[in-house]
């Protein structure tokens, strides 16, 4: 009995030994071992990033060469502090913290201890490299964007913290990704995959060649390039007419859902964030609290849509058959219920119905139809819910589901949202501003601009996209797939024949513009704000939404311009000269693009608002910007005409 047990201790304690050499010898040799291995230096090799085109095939961002010093705490040796800090161009106290952070991070992993050094900067550190152990420079790209245009459209990269690290361990510290717009959305896509290689090091700490002759070297794989959605002509052009305004524009084409320009004002220079600057610029930015530049305004701007509103209510009236286009309501000037009073431009007396009160946007026609709408069932709670459903099929009220890297849900409430005002039940009355885009009712204007490109294919609409092909790839089917609206599609007509008469007859027939059949529709939005403690209620917003041609539409868009006084006087400026300038490719409205030009609001944004409670400058005073500026502007559009 002692012999087996013997026997068979030795049996095991041989396999032990074999399964621990096999482990050795094989397991440990695999390449994910390596990176425990301290006598093993890793190099990464990074890819090319892809580059970005417009629709039209123009290069909008390429890379530029740059190169980062690198640092493996534990192998720096002692080293003249001051020549190494007189060739990176830094200080002694930025030397130090620097070094002890990628102490803090790995004493034995590479960290980035400067980036983005300049040619010249290279070729001087370059040859004295050898006399300062533990360091090393390691070439990478870095974006060169080649417009100045669309800075929240095509964003930017930025270094990886720790948090992009524990969640996707590709990334290592100094690593660059895409911080904000398509770099963002699109990362895995444009940043390719980082080659690595192996290299043995001797008992001395020195590069002896690659380990195992690079049998578990990789290469790296480039990006791909892809081409988005944007037309950079129309972007810079509206950019321009933007500019000394606050607002967001989105423009679409109804029949693919691709987003033709995407407005952000105030924009910035995207090359701002690039580079050695790129900390000093962006903390500038981010700092800015009053212009906030780096704010998408078309994407995350929540704002009251006001009258374009109406066009849903408009829909949801047919489709619930409380309304006819036939059904007139007559007008006093406003609406009555109990003891308020909602005002209208319309004159007093004036009979409206479906057609003729868009094109007036007369506040009685729809707080009726609003009404009719609740109180169709009896139950104005359960009639919310209707009309909250009806307009929520338009993409209303909740993320899109697109491929842009921010976005805000707005708002359509239903009975759940009123419960904590009214718990047991409430009259129509009781919500009567939802009936003019006011009151709860929210949005952004890329929600707003796919309801217009909704009405304007009489039913559905395609996910608006930024992405129009990926370079040996297709993009996501939910970008081509329509979705459908609750809204029967013959119910589309009269509202569009209105929206045509609010060019032809109503509140933009000032705007029209020759041999284009432009259907739109103008917005006035109440602004308050809470300053001191008290609501306080400013110049209003200038909201307009439009598409054309009326048959086969090319472009659906909405603008909104704070501060901008009433809907034709900023924003159906602006979206007229856009549509013209998308669907002609040049402008005969050169009155209304002088007018743009000339005119700004910075002074509605540097107000000194002394917080009491009345309308501040609510009349037809006008800032003109100064002659240095218009002339700044002359050359810009000069530029766009004549590239």
């Amino acid at each position: 009995m002692r012999q087996l047990l013997l026997f068979v201790s030795i049996i095991l304690v041989g396999l032990l030994f074999i399964s621990r050499l096999f482990y050795l010898q094989i397991y440990s040799s695999h390449k994910h071992n390596l990176f425990e291995d301290n006598a093993i230096r890793k190099v990464y090799d990074y890819p090319k990033r892809g580059f970005v085109y417009d629709r039209n095939g123009e290069l909008l961002v390429a890379n530029q060469p740059s190169y980062d010093v690198m640092v493996i705490p534990r192998e720096v040796e002692p080293l003249d502090t001051m020549e190494f800090c007189s060739l990176l161009k830094i200080d002694k106290e930025q030397f130090l913290k620097t070094f002890h952070r990628a102490r803090r991070y790995s004493p034995r992993l590479p960290s980035v201890f400067l980036s983005h050094l300049s040619k010249g900067d290279y070729a001087a550190l370059q040859e004295k490299m050898r006399k300062f152990e533990g360091f090393y420079i390691q070439k990478r790209s870095l974006r060169h964007y080649q417009t100045t245009i669309g800075a929240n459209v095509l964003g930017d990269i930025g270094e990886v913290n720790h948090k992009d690290i524990k969640e996707n361990p590709y990334y290592r510290m100094g690593d660059l990704k895409g911080k904000q717009g398509v770099e963002a959305s699109y990362e895995d896509i444009l940043r390719g995959v980082k080659g690595i290689k192996f290299i043995q090091k001797d008992r001395f700490n020195r590069n002896i060649g690659p380990y195992k002759g690079g049998e578990f070297d990789t290469i790296p794989e480039q990006g791909k390039d892809i081409t988005i959605t944007i037309d950079a002509k129309l972007q810079a052009y509206g950019e321009l007419l933007m500019q000394n305004k606050r607002g967001g524009v989105i423009a679409i084409e109804p029949s693919s859902g691709d987003i033709l320009a995407m407005v952000a004002a105030p924009s910035y220079d995207p090359n701002l964030l690039v580079g050695r600057e790129r900390s000093k610029n962006f903390s500038k930015l981010f700092l800015d609290s009053i212009s906030k530049p780096l704010f998408n305004r078309s994407l995350k701007g929540v704002y009251e849509p006001g009258s374009p509103f109406k066009l849903m209510n408009a829909l949801i009236g047919l489709q619930e058959g409380v309304i006819t286009p036939t059904d007139a309501v007559t007008c006093y000037a406003g609406y009555k219920y109990g003891n308020r009073f909602m005002k209208c431009h319309c004159y007093p007396g004036r009979r409206n119905n479906l057609i003729s009160g868009i094109q007036e946007s007369c506040n009685a026609y729809f707080a009726t139809t609003y009404r009719k709408i609740l109180d169709k069932e009896g139950n104005a709670s359960t009639g919310i819910d209707t009309w909250s459903k009806h307009a929520k099929s338009f993409g209303l009220g909740n993320y899109l589901n697109n491929d842009l890297f921010v976005g805000a849900k707005g708002r359509i409430p239903n009975r759940n949202y009123y419960k904590h005002v009214y718990p047991k039940t409430f009259y129509s009355t009781y919500t009567i501003s939802n009936a003019i885009g006011q009151g709860e009712v929210a949005t952004t204007p890329i929600q707003l601009a796919n309801m217009i490109a909704a009405i304007a294919n009489r039913g559905h609409y395609f996910t608006p996209h930024i992405i129009k092909s990926i370079e040996g790839d297709s993009i996501p089917e939910k970008f081509i797939k329509p979705k459908y609206t609750s809204i029967d599609k013959d119910h589309f007509e009269p509202v569009i024949e209105g929206m045509l008469q609010v060019y032809k007859r109503g509140t933009a027939a000032s705007l029209q513009v020759k041999d284009i059949d432009i259907c739109g529709k103008t917005g006035t939005v109440e602004n308050f704000a809470i300053i001191d403690s008290l609501k306080t209620q400013l110049t209003d917003h200038s909201i307009f939404v439009a598409f054309a041609p009326k048959d086969n539409p090319k472009i659906a868009l909405a603008v909104f311009v704070e501060n901008g006084y009433w809907g034709s006087r900023f924003a159906g400026k602006i979206a007229s000269l856009l549509i013209e300038k998308h669907i002609k490719g040049h402008i005969t409205r050169k009155d209304l693009e002088e007018w743009i030009l000339r005119h700004s609001l910075e002074n509605e944004y540097a107000k000194p608002y002394s917080g009491e409670p009345f309308r501040i400058n609510q009349g037809t005073t006008l800032q003109y910007v100064d002659e240095s500026e218009y002339k700044r502007l002359k050359r810009q559009l000069s530029a766009l005409q004549n590239p």
